[in-house]
Formats: structure tokens, C-alpha cells, sequence
């Protein structure tokens, strides 16, 4: 997927950083940039992704490694790796991880849930673990995009623009509180229109685009007609579009969550099945993730451990003023 970058998108994507950081005020947390003998004792963070093959999460990595060096020094060592969504090998980063001395944890856990054991060892450490993207059990703080949002904006417009009736396909993914949260805000706006019929969603596609591209040419098999296909990332919706370019299926059209740049580029395709996009601020959610740990391994306790950022949709007429991701 392509990383572009420009100025056009920050007078959509900006306003969501920006209430991000009153959100920090809010919670009495400073943003300002600490000196290098407040930051002495910070030597290292580490970040977890689900998946560097997403572009989502390179800046989210990189949106880390900008604000660690910005708010705790150059000095600071980042190191960001990869678990493939895959629990044991991210429970063994974890351990990596303490046995290395990290203060600062940034975690995009695999498993909402299943990662607990290996999220309150490294607590019982002293190391501060802020998940990001997607909550994680035990975590000493969570910055998240408004999910349950992000599916309701979706489908939402796909029931207006479907007219409250057809038939919709959900492509899920992996066991995360960010799947399953823009899954139920999506269903919560398709089934309030009696005319439209969900199609089955149980399978996890991966959340990548092979994923995507294999769940949607095997759900075009089981169902002739579909009218519109809601995917819960943009990897997984650039999949299913290929899918349908290959089958030469055209009576439907995608909606989805990210906001990146190359679903961007798709919106403004002529003839595009690609019809919506919710965006994320993967940047803006990193420099929070870290203004948030760093404040809570000075010590500090905000009033509040969750911060969910807002999100907008993205459609084809907003696309020329959009490069994804407000950079």
C-alpha cells in the first residue's frame, strides 16, 4: 500500500490531534517537551504492532519514534517490531522486552484479552504498557480511535446510499477491540433498516490484504449478488477489491476504516467500487500513546486511562482534498 504524503489532508485530519491533546489537558497530563534531566531516566520504549505489513502501523511506528525523540530527547532508544497478529510471538516480545529494559511499552495488542498474562508481568516490572489502536487487558493506559464511531459512520452511509435495502457483506478480522467494536457499530446502523440483510460475518480475514482478496473471492462463490461489502480496514478492503476486479463482480460497492492513502487514491478512481473510508490519525495517536506514558512513568495519574480519538468519513467528494493521515 502506498505511503503519500502531503498538506491537502490536514484541515480534516489536524482538528483530530489537535482535541486529542485537550483531551490530555483534560486529563492533566503536560504536552510540553520534557528537559534532558526530566527525561534521564527514560531509555527506551518499545512498540508492538499487529503487523508491519500494514501501513497503518508504520506510522504508528513512526509516529512514536517522532514523539519519543520530541518529548523525552534524542537520546531516547525506540525499537518497534512486529508480532504477525500471532499471541505466543508477541507474549515472547513482551518478555524480550523486559528483559531489555524497557521502560515504555506503545502495544497494539493481537488479543484483547489473551495478552493479559503477558501484559501484567511486564507492569509487575515497573514497565508502563499504553495500548494503542486496541485495548489491551491489563494495560496501564489505552488511546484508541472512537471504533464502535468508525463502523456506525460506514454503514451508516452505506444504508443511506443503499436506500435501506440489499444485501451486505461484513469482512471481519482478528480478535481485537477495534474489529469488534467497528463490527457492532456497523450492525447496530445496517439492522435498523429492516430492509437490509446482514450476510455472514464470522470469519477473520486477517485484517491484512491477502486476507481480504481470499475471504472475498470465497464469499462471491457462496453469494451470486451482493450490494455492498463493509470491510474492517483498509488492507482487508484494497483485498476485496482486487477480488471483485478479478471475478469482474460490479454490483457492489465498499466502505471501510483507515483513511489511508492508497484507499484514498481509490476513492477518486473513476467508476470506483470503493466508495468510503473512515479515517483514522495513526501519527496523532502515537504522540498521544507516548505523551501518556511518559506522564505516567513520571508518576503522574490521570483521572481518566482511556482516550478515543474521533474519526470522519471519508467519501469519493472529499477525496481531493484528502492524502490520508494528515501529514
Amino acid at each position: 500500500m502506498s505511503r503519500n504524503s502531503g498538506s491537502p489532508g490536514r484541515a480534516t485530519v489536524w482538528p483530530l490531534l489537535r482535541r486529542g491533546r485537550l483531551l490530555l489537558q483534560a486529563l492533566s497530563l503536560a504536552a510540553t517537551a520534557f528537559t534532558a534531566a526530566e527525561a534521564r531516566d527514560l531509555r527506551a520504549i518499545g512498540v508492538l504492532v499487529g503487523d508491519l505489513g500494514n501501513p497503518f502501523f508504520v506510522e504508528l511506528g513512526k509516529g512514536v519514534e517522532a514523539a519519543a525523540r520530541e518529548l523525552a530527547g534524542p537520546d531516547v532508544g525506540v525499537t518497534v517490531r512486529s508480532s504477525g497478529y500471532d499471541l505466543d510471538r508477541q507474549t515472547a516480545q513482551i518478555d524480550e522486552f523486559v528483559k531489555d529494559g524497557i521502560d515504555i511499552l506503545i502495544l497494539n495488542a493481537v488479543d484483547t484479552t489473551k495478552i493479559e498474562p503477558a501484559v501484567l508481568r511486564a507492569r509487575a516490572t515497573g514497565m508502563v504498557v499504553v495500548a494503542t489502536d486496541v485495548k489491551a487487558a491489563g494495560a496501564s493506559a489505552t488511546v484508541t480511535s472512537d471504533n464502535r464511531q468508525a463502523g456506525k459512520l460506514a454503514c451508516r452511509y452505506m444504508a443511506e446510499r443503499l436506500g435501506g435495502k440489499g444485501e451486505v457483506l461484513i469482512l471481519n478480522g482478528p480478535p481485537v477491540s477495534s474489529v469488534i467494536e467497528r463490527v457492532a457499530g456497523c450492525r447496530s446502523e445496517l439492522t435498523a433498516s429492516v430492509g437490509i440483510t446482514l450476510l455472514p460475518d464470522d470469519e477473520d480475514c486477517g485484517g491484512s490484504l491477502d486476507g481480504g482478496l481470499a475471504c472475498m473471492t470465497a464469499m462471491m462463490v457462496k453469494h451470486p449478488h451482493i450490494d455492498g461489502v463493509f470491510t474492517i480496514n483498509d488492507p482487508t478492503a484494497t483485498g476485496a477489491n482486487i477480488a471483485a476486479d478479478r471475478a469482474g463482480r460490479k454490483e457492489f460497492f465498499i466502505a471501510s476504516v483507515d483513511g489511508s492513502p492508497v484507499a484514498v487514491d481509490l476513492l477518486r478512481e473513476p467508476g470506483t467500487r470503493f466508495a468510503a473510508t473512515v479515517a483514522q490519525n495513526p501519527r496523532g495517536m502515537a504522540e498521544l500513546a507516548v505523551q501518556m506514558g511518559i506522564a505516567l512513568f513520571k508518576g503522574e495519574k490521570p483521572a481518566e486511562t482511556l482516550i478515543e480519538m474521533p474519526v470522519t468519513l471519508m467519501t469519493a467528494d472529499k477525496a481531493k482534498d484528502y492524502t490520508g493521515w494528515g501529514r
